[in-house]
């Protein structure tokens, strides 16, 4: 069956089972293997792209949700790493084995277009539900608060 939707602002049409995960659509037939596999049910993040704006667990949703839709991967979030998310990721040198990291940043992208104006507390609560083995997660706060200064044209690092 043929689904069409957009991914990364370009239109895309698989032939595929439209039971088959988003997940392995995006990796093993459209080779865009920044979405990782961690768990397969839909518990850990790491394989978490924006559908229509929406952080998801792509692992868990049939590609067949997602006809006609949005979908933004982490190689659509900027070509050039200069989203502000990624800016700040660099900057505070979030990752460690960086496996989960891909979906830690599309997952603090959404919440940032939620809550421009987050707390430590906000964020946190926020990113509970991503799994980071390597406890990196004082590092991400960091990150965030910093990212969401930048989206608001101030200096980075001014909320820490």
């Amino acid at each position: 069956m043929a689904i069409t939707f957009e991914l990364n602002g370009e239109s895309k049409t698989v032939d595929v089972d439209p039971a088959t995960p988003l997940l392995w659509v995006l990796r093993d037939t459209l080779n865009l293997t920044g979405t990782k596999y961690g768990c397969g049910i839909a518990q850990c993040g790491a394989c978490t792209v924006h559908i229509n704006g929406s952080a998801q667990r792509s692992c868990g949703i049939p590609v067949s949700a997602v006809n006609g839709k949005r979908v933004t991967t982490i190689e659509g979030l900027s070509k050039d790493r200069s989203h502000p998310v990624q800016q700040a990721w660099i900057a505070e040198q979030v990752p460690q084995c960086g496996y989960c990291q891909s979906g830690q940043i599309m997952t603090a992208v959404a919440f940032l277009r939620q809550n421009p104006n987050p707390t430590a507390a906000d964020v946190d609560a926020a990113m509970s539900h991503n799994i980071c083995r390597c406890g990196t997660a004082q590092r991400m706060r960091k990150a965030i608060l910093r990212a969401a200064t930048m989206q608001h044209g101030g200096e980075a690092g001014a909320k820490l």
